[in-house]
């Protein structure tokens, strides 16, 4: 995969269209960039946010680096254990990125059958061919990666931790299967992110798989509680995005403030109040599920496997889980039903996203309305 990548970027060098990430000087004339009324240089609009830095000016590749957009992605390479990152103003973007940019012509991506829309609708974009595996199924990834065309190469693509079930992918065992094929496996972090791993850097570097797969998408809007991604893998992937990738090349940059929250984000993630935020989270999880076996009216089997802050509560109908998620925000709990088609018809569901600062009290309340709720609604 490095080497149909390295092709790509070879070719724009040959023919003069490489692109590249460069620092423009403040000390010169500015005549290009997006800037026309002169607000990210506004010192009112910087004391009215509380800190400089505010602007974005253009794009990665016209005005919109600066050496701390450089060196964020160098810190966010060493944290989450990857030879190089790319920052991207949102995961959507960036898995909508990959997919569409990476798979070259006559490839074959394999992906779990609930991967998010964003990569759907990055590999709808993109030139391979795309092909469904079973949910979490390292067999049928076996059996598909088994009957895909022998030429091109193969790219499996997945989540570690998926956003309507909780499920954790069996990384793992996949990781023994693409090297059995000689698969590049891509891992979409968004959940994983901030929550699990050492220091909250994931499940792939929990799983200490950094140098097995060949990329991971990470999004800070879930547990990092910010906004922006980053594309984490080799130098080569970084240097082709730069080039190819349409949503980063034709996007404003991230201003010099979100990269300074993103660097925040990540050091207080490391930080002992990170790692004590997550056993408590860890302890959250672990209540919600004593009680709702404790609660007794709610059916065991509706009870979705997950041992993440993502927990699934399956009320079948569409109106009847928005009823019940009526029922809960009356009593003062904001829950979210989770209706077909996003999710198979009879799945649908309440989506219960556990916090480090969900009291024991809080958590007690939530599941025994719930289950009064289910009790006299008759599921």
């Amino acid at each position: 995969m490095e080497e149909a990548l390295a092709a790509a970027v070879a070719k724009r060098e040959a023919d003069g269209s490489r692109r590249r990430l460069t620092v423009l000087s403040d000390a010169n004339v500015d005549f290009c960039s997006n800037d026309y009324l002169g607000f990210a240089r506004s010192e009112a609009l910087a004391a009215a946010i509380g800190h400089g830095g505010h602007g974005s000016t253009g794009s990665r590749l016209v005005t919109g680096t600066t050496q701390l957009h450089l060196d964020v992605e160098e810190e966010l390479a060493a944290f989450y254990g990857f030879p190089a990152a790319l920052v991207f103003n949102s995961g959507y973007l960036a898995n909508l990125s990959v997919l569409s940019a990476v798979p070259q012509p006559g490839d074959t991506v394999l992906y779990d059958a609930l991967v998010h829309n964003s990569c759907r609708e990055g590999l709808r974009l993109g030139r391979a061919a795309a092909v469904a595996f079973a949910h979490n199924d390292v067999a049928d990834l076996r059996a598909q990666l088994a009957a895909a065309p022998a030429t091109g190469n193969k790219l499996v693509v997945v989540e570690s931790v998926y956003s309507m079930d909780g499920h954790v992918a069996p990384l793992a065992d996949m990781v023994a299967v693409c090297k059995a094929f000689g698969a590049a496996l891509i891992v979409d972090e968004a959940h994983g992110c901030a929550v699990d791993g050492p220091h909250g850097a994931g499940v792939v570097r929990r799983l200490g798989l950094e140098r097995d797969v060949f990329c991971c998408i990470y999004t800070f809007g879930k547990g990092m509680g910010i906004h922006g991604a980053a594309v984490c893998g080799p130098p080569v992937l970084k240097e082709y995005l730069v080039n190819y990738a349409r949503p980063f090349v034709y996007s404003t940059s991230l201003p010099p403030a979100d990269m300074l929250t993103i660097r925040a984000a990540h050091a207080h993630c490391a930080s002992a109040a990170g790692d004590a935020a997550r056993c408590r989270l860890a302890t959250r999880i672990a209540r919600f599920r004593q009680q709702v076996v404790l609660a007794g009216a709610i059916p065991l089997a509706s009870l979705l496997e997950s041992a993440t802050a993502i927990q699934g509560v399956v009320v079948p109908g569409n109106d009847r889980a928005l009823a019940a998620a009526a029922h809960l925000r009356l009593r003062g709990f904001n829950v979210v039903a989770i209706r077909a088609p996003t999710v198979p018809l009879g799945s649908e569901r309440l989506r219960i996203i556990l916090h480090a600062y969900n009291s024991d009290s809080e958590i007690d309340a939530l599941v025994a309305h719930l289950a009064t709720f289910l009790a006299t609604a008759n599921l």
